[in-house]
Parts: C-alpha cells; structure tokens; sequence
C-alpha cells in the first residue's frame, strides 16, 4: 500500500470520527434511547443493578449489559446526555478497529482501512450515534467474537476466552440470535471447505461452555427479578420466567410471532433498508454481492472470505424471514458489508470506476440538494448551513478525476456533511418538538425543587431522563389523588387531560409545550407552513 493512500484514509477516518462525536453533544431521543437512558439513570438513583425499573414497573424486554455499561458512565461523569452517549460512540470506534484487524489479517492493510472507513461512514452508523440504542453495541461484541475466534481457529487458545467474553457480552445486550453471526459463517464455512474436525474440536465445545459461564449475571438478575416472583404480572399474565423469555421469547418468540411481542414480516424489508441505512456505499456493495456470483471473482480471494460472506449471509436471510423487524438490526452485520465492499472497490478499475465515479459523484449532489430543500421546505433558516455546505461542495468538486481516490473522498466527504447537517442542525431543530426533554429542562431550571410526575402518558420517557430525580407515574386519578395534596407535586400531562384536571383538579398550567412523534417524520411536519396542524400540546401543571 502507498503511504499516501495509507495517510489518505487515515486522515478521512479522523474527519468522520470527529463529525461523527458532534452527536456526543445533542440530546437522546425518543423512545427507545430516552428508555434506555432513563433505565440506567434509575439504576444509578436506586443503586440497584439487578432489577430493570420503567417508572417504578418492573420492566423484561432487554437484557441489561446496555444498562450497565450507560450506568458505568453515568456513575463517572454524571447523568447526562453525553454520559449516555459516550459509552456507544467509543464502542463504535472499537467496531471499526475489530473490522481494521480482520481485514488486515486476512487480505492487507490497504482493506483493512478502506473497511473501516466503509463502516463508520455508513449512514445509519452515523444516525446511531446520535440516536442511541443498543445496536452499535451488539455490532461491536458480535464482530470482536468473529475477530478472535478467527484468531483462535489459527490456533491461538487465548482468543478463544477473549472471544467467548465478546460473544457473551453480545447475548447480554441483545440475546442468543447474536451467536447466528458469530458461528454460522464458521460452522457453513467448515462445511464448505470440508473441515469437519472443526466441530469436534475441544476448543470450540470449551467456547461454547465460556459463553454460558460468561452470562451468568444476566441469568442471575433475570431469576431474582422474576422467576423468584412468579406473583409478578408481565405482558398480562403472572408467572412469567425471566430466564425463559431471555432464551426463548424475546428471540425465537419474535422470530415465529409466537411470543409476547409481535410484527408483521416482510421479506423484502432489508433489502430497501439496506439501500439507505448503507449510504453512500449502498449502490457499490449490491454491485459487490452480484460480483461475487461470478467464480472469477471468488477464486482470487482468500479462503477465509467464505465465511465474512456466510456470515452475513446467513443473517440477512434469517432477518428477512423473522417477522418481527425493525431496520436497526441490519447493523450488526454492516462490518461484513463494509469487508465485502472494500474488496470489491480495491479490484474497479477501467469503465467500471468511471461508472461508479458517476455514480457517487451523483449520491453526492443528491446529499447536497437534499439538505438545501430540507433547510428551505422546513424554513429552518440555518445562516451557518450555506457555508457548511459550500465548502463540503467544494472539496467533493476539487477531487475530480475518476479515480480510486476521488471516488472514495467525494463519498466521504458527503457522509461527513449529512452527519453535520444531522448533529449539528437538523436534529437540534426537531428535538424542541419532543416536549418531554423540554419540559423536563424547563421544569429543573424553573422549579428545581419539584417532585417531577406523569400522568397517563406511557411514551415520554424523554420527561423522565431530563426531569431531575426520579419522575414519578400516575396510571390512573385514583393514584393522582392520593398525591396531590403535595406541594412540590408537578405534573407532566397531555393535552386530552387539561380539561379535567382544572374543572375537578383546579390545576394551573406553568408551561406549554409542542410535540410530535420525532421517529415518524412526514412531509407535513417538515412543511413548515403545515407543522402546526400535526403537533400535539403536552402541559406542565400544579394542582392546588
């Protein structure tokens, strides 16, 4: 590899890197992340790490390792909103050096870095670090597991634990589904290669048994939680094992809409998600895949390949089956995306370049028009957008040559100016439209001393991390009353409960507050003549 490309990459690497850590900055979202976070800030208040609280309710769904790694940082720099982030974006960046190792290992430096920048230029690893959930951790420790175990299949023992641990931190952010990645592309690849002592080596029976060792903390607090309190009601009904849903429910039960938690599957649904959630290098990786159909293509190609490709694979598969799906489980196999399709950029040359030059340089201008007519349909009215984007612009034009280089600069540079526009710009703007995070800021600066509460809403988790303390949930009056005679008692309602709570509640309003649902955008809400039709108005109010 040329020490120019070398520095090249490195230095497109940093820029996403430090575009990307403006999301470090913004606030969390709703739902999911504000859940996640108001989770682990519960933690860390009650200082109970075994038991899962949601407003003083017991809570099964997720495993906890996302909660304890979110409470880690918040024990050491406070509760806030970069202390939720952090954790995730530094596990991000971990990811792509686990990608960076095994590309390097397998093929050459020169993948290994193209790979990495691939991976954390990807849109919806950009979209992750602002909105955080639990899938950049999942993608880290699932990829980590494939990286030693590959080393481990060389014959080194150690990797062997250290990818079991990782295996097992997977499973305790997600479940067991995550061991299809980590094994299938191996076990498919023995097969293929005909191997078959692999799988009665010792080694891989002994990874195995690390990895129920490993989980044994999520089992532990799963059975005290649960399966010790059978009396406990989850998803409508007592009895209910923790353990179980941990192995069963929560994974195979959303697989086969058999358990608690249902969707409506469609087979199809990854392939658009992919088109997106992968920009800007969507279009080059279905070209990538497609090559690959071709044997010339394969026979040039380390061995190992095989199950980089199976490993993803076999998971789209079984994720385009499932028929629970939401498009952020693709990430966790965007690693052997971003493999597949640096392999397939290093070998373009000739008039497929030339083709796929066009190709990014058009993906480009559509970013570039796309923020302009965004900015301008919302009456945003960003001063500061018309120079970010001038000199984005500029730099994508100066690389004009159809080349390898340019090619992978101009692809950069217009993920790097979208992750701008979305840290520093766009989602700014629409979090003044999500009125718990506002109310709960308005509420700590103007009553610091108040009793933070919900009445009937089950979705503003937002209110509960912003609010200070722990907010309080009335499910129903009959628990209102029961408080209201407290002074510092302020209540966080929407506004179909105004009416009531002033004719029989005598409550007066502090504050007003403009909502909508931020995850469902429509070109209704963006227009900004037409916002106002759509958004709903949530009310801080104090009862006397």
């Amino acid at each position: 590899m040329k020490l120019k490309d070398q520095i090249i990459y490195k230095i497109l690497i940093a820029v996403i890197i430090a575009v990307s850590a403006l999301a470090l900055f913004g606030g969390i979202m709703e739902p999911d992340s504000a859940l996640y976070a108001s989770i682990a800030k519960s933690m860390v208040l009650r200082n109970d790490y075994v038991n899962l609280y949601v407003r003083g309710a017991d809570w099964l769904d997720k495993p906890h390792l996302t909660f304890w790694l979110a409470a880690l940082f918040f024990k050491i720099f406070g509760i806030s909103t970069f202390a939720y982030k952090l954790p995730s974006f530094l596990f991000g960046l971990l990811g792509a050096w686990y990608i960076y190792k095994l590309a390097k290992d397998i093929y050459n430096e020169k993948i290994g870095l193209l790979s990495s920048l691939i991976f954390l230029s990807a849109l919806h690893i950009l979209i992750s670090t602002f909105d955080v959930r639990a899938e950049v951790y999942i993608t880290t420790f699932t990829f980590a597991a494939i990286y030693h175990y590959y080393k481990a299949h060389q014959g080194s023992f150690w990797h062997i634990i250290i990818g079991s641990l990782s295996a097992a931190c997977a499973i305790m952010i997600k479940g067991i589904f995550v061991l299809i990645p980590v094994f299938g592309g191996f076990i498919l690849y023995w097969l293929l290669t005909k191997q078959f002592k692999q799988l009665l080596k010792p080694k891989w029976w002994l990874a195995v048994l690390l990895i129920l060792i490993f989980i044994i903390p999520e089992l532990y607090t799963l059975y005290v939680q649960f399966d010790l309190h059978p009396e406990k009601v989850m998803f409508g009904r007592t009895g209910v094992s923790g353990i179980k849903f941990f192995f069963w429910d929560s994974q195979f039960g959303r697989f086969f809409n058999t358990g608690p938690i249902k969707g409506r599957g469609d087979v199809s649904f990854f392939l658009h998600t992919t088109l997106w959630a992968f920009l800007p290098w969507s279009v080059l990786f279905y070209a990538a895949v497609l090559s690959l159909f071709k044997k010339k293509n394969r026979v040039v190609l380390p061995k190992e390949s095989i199950f980089i490709w199976l490993s993803a694979g076999i998971t789209f598969l079984l994720f385009s089956l499932s028929k629970f799906q939401l498009p952020h489980y693709i990430l966790i196999i965007l690693p052997q995306f971003a493999i597949i399709t640096a392999l397939y950029l290093n070998r373009l040359g000739g008039r497929s370049l030339n083709v796929f030059f066009y190709i990014q340089s058009v993906l480009a201008i559509l970013f570039v028009l796309a923020i302009i007519g965004i900015n301008y349909y919302a009456q945003f009215k960003f001063t500061i957008l018309a120079p970010v984007v001038a000199v984005a612009t500029l730099i994508m034009l100066s690389f004009r040559l159809p080349n390898l280089k340019n090619l992978i600069v101009r692809s950069v540079a217009s993920a790097a100016l979208v992750m701008i526009f979305l840290s520093c710009f766009f989602y700014p703007t629409l979090l003044k439209y999500e009125s718990g995070r506002e109310a709960g800021n308005w509420l700590k600066e103007h009553y610091p001393n108040a009793k933070a509460s919900v009445l009937m809403y089950p979705d503003s988790y937002s209110f509960d991390f912003y609010a200070k303390g722990e907010a309080k949930y009335f499910w129903n009056y009959e628990a209102l009353k029961k408080s209201k005679s407290d002074p510092n008692l302020v209540v966080y309602v929407s506004e179909t409960e105004l009416k009531t709570l002033k004719t029989e509640y005598h409550a007066e309003v502090l504050k007003s507050f403009d909502y909508y649902h931020l995850t469902k955008l429509t070109g209704k809400f963006l227009n900004a003549k037409k916002r106002p039709q759509v958004l709903e108005r949530f009310y801080l109010i104090k009862i006397h």
